[in-house]
């Protein structure tokens, strides 16, 4: 061996013993535990955390005047969520609807009760304008952190002519979703109103009016010479539906379920709101919604103006529900309180009618023997037959609305083709 090989032959041993050495004392300090003692090092991160970055949630941004909500503002609200984490509302003003439209038939505060109880929607923007400008635009992108503006199928024209959404669409950050067909606004007013003229006239006997809108007889226009052109919708349920609006979950072993029930046609703010102090009682909302012909034999052969499955997604999409009973019995008895487990039966004090509390054949009468009745001051003093009073009271001007709103809904059916969504 040569010398230069001997050196560094020596040199590494040195190395190593030195290295032995000083860890040797390391671990010594390390286990006394004195005040030199040196902490552990800590563990590099595994791999998979260096990569993962929390991702900032997809925000997006639907609006509309949401005028008399149903079931098919929820389906629309219901697709636009899916196309992001968190959905935000506009919620257009009275005055813009008034001038892009005509006169709403529900106020902005009663709309934003409804709209801030449906189940999809995060965040609202009240007194929303009708177009979307470019100053608005920029607003939505860099204050309410939107990624993309979302609206149906159908066109939303200005009165002018021109796209509402011809910007958003400009800057590559619209979506569409497939709208919802069998309803609108427009549909609901006509049915409200054919049902002011058949009321006021006895030379027509026609059966119950929900039942000349969900008979299966299709589409049809409104013949009784007024020239209004009203469209009959035909809503076709489908399971799906029903599905896709439930919560798909039960109560549980120990839950305190509360039941309440009535027609909930033309689903509105004092319905919302006492189901909201329903829900507070506690842990699970029971809904039952009585048939067609239940409502036709209370409340006149003009009733309900929604047909029951109508009105059974409207229900389900409130966020204070968590079942319904689609069909429920008149009457609440012993055999329905148990098979449900019912804790609380309870009802409003503003109804349609309260006559039944003073008849001997009250609905209520076993939850009242049970003591497990109880009637919640209802916040808002509205009926159904409030919203068809506004109609009445202001007849030529949402004919008129109608009319206008006909030309382009009859327009969008006759160019209508398939869109691909939910």
């Amino acid at each position: 061996m040569d010398a230069g090989n001997g050196c560094s032959a020596r040199a590494l041993a040195a190395y190593v013993i030195g290295g032995i050495v000083l860890g040797a004392s390391v671990l010594v300090l390390h286990l006394a535990g004195g005040p030199a003692a040196i902490p552990p090092l800590p563990l590099p991160p595994p791999l998979g955390a260096l990569r993962r970055r929390p991702r900032r949630p997809v925000r997006v941004y639907m609006d509309g005047c949401f005028d008399m909500m149903h079931y098919g503002h929820c389906n629309a609200l219901r697709q636009a969520r899916a196309l992001g984490d968190e959905l935000v509302v506009g919620v257009i003003s009275d005055d813009e609807i008034k001038a892009n439209k005509g006169p709403p038939v529900t106020p902005l505060h009663e709309r934003m009760i409804m709209v801030r109880a449906v189940k999809w929607v995060d965040d609202i923007i009240p007194d929303a304008p009708y177009a979307i400008t470019e100053e608005f635009m920029n607003k939505l992108f860099n204050e309410y952190n939107i990624d993309y503006i979302i609206h149906g199928d159908d066109p939303c024209l200005l009165p002018d002519g021109t796209d509402a959404y011809a910007l958003a669409k400009k800057a590559g950050r619209y979506k569409q979703i497939k709208r919802t067909e069998g309803v609108s606004t427009t549909d609901i007013v006509g049915r409200m109103l054919l049902c002011v003229r058949e009321r006021s006239s006895d030379a027509h006997n026609h059966s119950s009016l929900q039942r000349q809108f969900s008979s299966g007889h299709g589409q049809k226009v409104d013949d009784t010479g007024s020239g209004t052109g009203t469209r009959v919708s035909h809503f076709l349920p489908t399971s799906r539906r029903i599905v896709q609006f439930s919560n798909s979950r039960g109560p549980g072993p120990d839950s305190r379920i509360v039941y309440i029930d009535g027609a909930f046609d033309l689903f509105h703010a004092g319905h919302v709101e006492i189901l909201r102090l329903a829900r507070e009682l506690g842990d699970f909302l029971l809904v039952g919604i009585h048939t067609d012909q239940t409502i036709s034999s209370t409340r006149g052969r003009h009733r309900p103006i929604m047909n029951l499955h109508e009105r059974s997604l409207n229900v389900l999409a409130c966020r204070y529900v968590d079942e319904v009973i689609i069909g429920a019995p008149w009457d609440v008895s012993k055999d329905m309180i148990t098979t449900f487990n019912i804790s609380l039966v309870v009802h409003g004090t503003i109804a349609e009618n309260m006559d039944f509390t003073e008849d001997d054949s009250n609905p209520y009468a076993v939850p009242k023997a049970m003591g497990i009745y109880r009637r919640l001051e209802s916040p808002l003093d509205i009926t159904t037959s409030t919203i068809i009073r506004r109609i009445v009271a202001n007849h030529e001007a949402y004919q008129k609305r109608n009319e206008k709103k006909e030309a382009s809904e009859k327009k969008y059916y006759e160019s209508k083709s398939f869109v691909n969504g939910e």
